[in-house]
């Protein structure tokens, strides 16, 4: 892939944005269709490259203010092919970062000014601006990466040709020259690159189990369904259910009486159980069987009377729930640390148990620690980490020794999703989690060549497809896939919902 080239219309958006270091070439490219065109023609002579349009625009959005940016996620125009722009939204965080107001959206080109009626015609197809030259430049990239970065001048409200428009066009270009640094953060992100995907990843069975419970519930009794806390520790998962009617709250007391509740994955203690109860709610659990594993072993334990060291993180949804079932009797060991200091009321009767989304190479790293200061341990037959936290741990493991990066997609409140990023951390891969590609920091792909790709197991695996295309919205993208296991697991419904 060739050098990257920064298009600029006009003398002084070619000012605004300055000279570029590196590689990058600012070109000036003209006004309008017709010289938009010549350029991408002597530009695209020799194949492809990167190719960044900035410049101004006019808003077709009345929420649009002078000097705001607009990165197209689409390049429309009159008698072009839409052309689709798959890095834009992360180059809008970079944008945002460096503290400016940007919008995300498709951007037309027209061959002339558009004002009155023409303007609200588009406005209405959901474009946010208006310019002459971005669909015709397209072409400048000869299929590599593409990027439009517009600054708003007039606006529907303010219109071309007002006195204020010299005002706005210095606002506007002040804009651009303070994205710089972050157009500078696009074009070094691009490249040719190789995407090595993990199996497994994504959805493990009591995940697509909790879901499908709200699902049924939505379906079977109407909306609203209560649910107590995330169902699942994913954004984009709550927010999807909440769209379907699914209501989310912290504590049981929030429900109404007598409605529908559902109680989330993580579990819950017997005390929430007694105080749905109470309010005479139709109760559905969707608590992951692996976890009330866990809570039938604590319950074994403390009935016989053991100390029971729970390793886990105390302020985790499910370790909070499996205290619960024994509230003076459980201790919680969070490392190494607490568990060479921790003090039972009687050494011969200990026991342990685990959450369930730890690392598994750290959690028996503390069990191991326990064992040999109190001989009478008791613990499962197996251990309690999750089939499917263990398998993505394994995955990740096995992409982290061959990639340059890794990106974890997960939410930060998802327990299973952080230990794959400290996993991907430990084989020295620099390795971070993001919720979505909105999150995607530009900055880590440069210089990068190989990227691991993984998802947590209560993140959807359509996330991990955007940020795949977003990665070949960079450059040539090579995908393959690192398979070190797979599952079958599936899990009953609750008979509420079966």
């Amino acid at each position: 892939m060739r050098n990257p080239v920064v298009c600029t219309p006009l003398r002084a958006e070619r000012i605004a944005v300055g000279r570029r270091p590196g590689a990058a070439q600012v070109v000036r490219t003209g006004f309008g269709p017709r010289r938009s065109r010549a350029a991408a023609h002597r530009i695209a002579a020799g194949g492809a490259r990167p190719v960044l349009v900035a410049g101004v625009a006019g808003a077709l959005d009345a929420r649009l203010r002078p000097g705001d940016l607009v990165v197209a996620d689409e390049v429309r125009g009159d008698g072009v092919e839409p052309v689709m722009v798959p890095s834009a939204v992360p180059l809008a965080a970079a944008l945002r970062r460096v503290g400016l107001r940007v919008h995300v959206g498709p951007v037309f080109s027209s061959p002339s000014v558009v004002d009155g009626d023409r303007r609200s015609e588009l406005a209405r197809t959901g474009a946010l601006a208006v310019d002459m030259e971005s669909a015709w430049l397209a072409d400048a990239a000869a299929g590599g990466p593409f990027a439009v970065v517009r600054a708003v001048v007039d606006t529907p409200d303010a219109p071309l040709y007002r006195p204020s428009t010299l005002v706005h066009g210095l606002r506007a270009l002040r804009s651009l020259r303070r994205a710089a640094p972050a157009l500078d953060d696009w074009l070094a992100a691009t490249a040719p690159r190789t995407v090595e995907l993990a199996e497994p990843r994504s959805f493990c069975a009591g995940v697509e189990r909790a879901i499908d419970v709200v699902d049924r519930a939505l379906d079977r009794y109407g909306a609203p369904v209560y649910v107590r806390r995330q169902i699942v520790h994913n954004a984009h998962v709550v927010r999807g259910l909440e769209r379907r009617g699914a209501v989310f709250v912290q504590e049981v007391e929030e429900i109404p009486r007598g409605a529908v509740a559902v109680l989330a994955a993580h579990g819950v203690a017997p005390a929430v159980r007694a105080q749905a109860r109470g309010r005479d709610l139709s109760v559905i659990d969707a608590t992951c069987p692996l976890v009330a594993k866990v809570h039938s072993e604590v319950r074994r334990y403390s009935e016989r009377g053991d100390t029971v060291f729970l390793i886990g993180h105390a302020d985790h949804e499910e370790v909070e729930g499996t205290v619960g079932e024994a509230p003076q009797q459980v201790v919680v060991v969070e490392d190494v640390a607490a568990a060479r200091s921790v003090q039972p009321r009687d050494a011969q009767h200990v026991a342990y148990a685990m959450q369930t989304t730890l690392a598994a190479d750290e959690a028996e790293e503390i069990a191991l620690v326990l064992r040999d200061r109190f001989p009478e341990l008791a613990g499962p037959r197996r251990d309690d980490i999750c089939y499917a936290t263990t398998n993505r741990q394994r995955a990740v493991r096995a992409v982290a020794q061959k990639a340059d990066l890794v990106l974890v997609v997960g939410s930060p409140n998802s327990s299973n999703s952080l230990r794959l990023v400290e996993v991907a951390g430990r084989e020295g891969t620099p390795a971070h989690l993001v919720d979505d590609v909105g999150e995607l920091d530009l900055r880590w792909l440069a210089g990068v060549r190989r990227v691991g790709v993984t998802a947590g197991a209560s993140a959807p695996d359509h996330l991990v497809d955007e940020v795949v295309s977003c990665l070949s919205g960079l450059g040539p993208v090579t995908v393959t896939t690192a398979t070190t296991g797979t599952e079958d697991v599936s899990f009953t419904l609750p008979k509420e919902v079966s």
